[in-house]
């Protein structure tokens, strides 16, 4: 369970983690103030109250019911919330929700993160609950990026690596076609060199236009030739 510190003098204040709780049951809201004893718990009966209470003070986790006071449903309240607080966790909890309507609400940019049926059972509100305040909100965010920077990374050595290679097999291809009198085997050349045909006929290219080789080693029609 994620907790904040909070440090007052030398002493370290452990802060429970804050869970709004949106929902209009009495009866629903008590079990959850039995099962949840650990966490700094804050209830709201509608969708609007819950946008009020966040604009106020941002939970670490909302736990939403569909269906709620006043004929309003929970589900309509998604995008604001996540408009409000993009990277709290949310955990939808109700016994009135399609199969389909459960797909919905965790697909897309403004998503909840689970979806629990009533009766809801409290171990398993529990888990869930450790899981998200854990893995997801900031933290997921932060592993996107980190994703992002080792994929930048790779990327970055992959095409270092190719180049490398590439200026490998063009300084072997001069020594060996440099000094040749005949035009050079480019089909010969890509076997060696387990590349494509057109790959030769690149690297030759580049090296004419680098003034490696002399453009008579293999003129551009030729050139044109290969490649047709």
């Amino acid at each position: 369970m994620t907790q904040e510190v909070r440090l007052i003098g030398n002493i370290q204040i452990m802060n429970k983690p804050r869970i709004l709780i949106v929902e209009d049951d009495d009866l629903q809201y008590e079990i959850y103030e039995d099962a949840l004893t650990g966490y700094e718990l804050s209830r709201v009966c509608t969708g609007g109250e819950a946008l009020s209470a966040i604009a106020r003070q941002a939970p670490d986790l909302i736990i939403l019911d569909h269906i709620l006071a006043e004929g309003e449903l929970g589900l309509d309240y998604l995008p604001e919330l996540k408009e409000l607080v993009p990277y709290v966790p949310i955990i939808i909890v109700s016994g009135a929700l399609e199969v389909h309507q459960q797909i919905h609400a965790l697909q897309g940019p403004r998503r909840a993160h689970y979806c629990i049926t009533k009766p809801v059972d409290v171990d398993e509100l529990g888990k869930t609950i450790e899981i998200a305040l854990k893995e997801c909100g900031e933290t997921e965010v932060v592993r996107q990026f980190e994703a992002l920077e080792r994929s930048k990374r790779i990327d970055a050595e992959a095409l270092f690596s190719r180049s490398t290679d590439r200026l490998s097999r063009q300084t072997e291809i001069r020594r060996l076609v440099g000094n040749a009198t005949e035009r050079p085997n480019v089909s010969a050349l890509a076997r060696e060199f387990r590349v494509a045909r057109r790959t030769i006929i690149r690297d030759l290219q580049e090296l004419i236009r680098r003034g490696e080789l002399k453009p008579e080693v293999f003129p551009k029609w030729e050139m044109g030739e290969e490649e047709g």
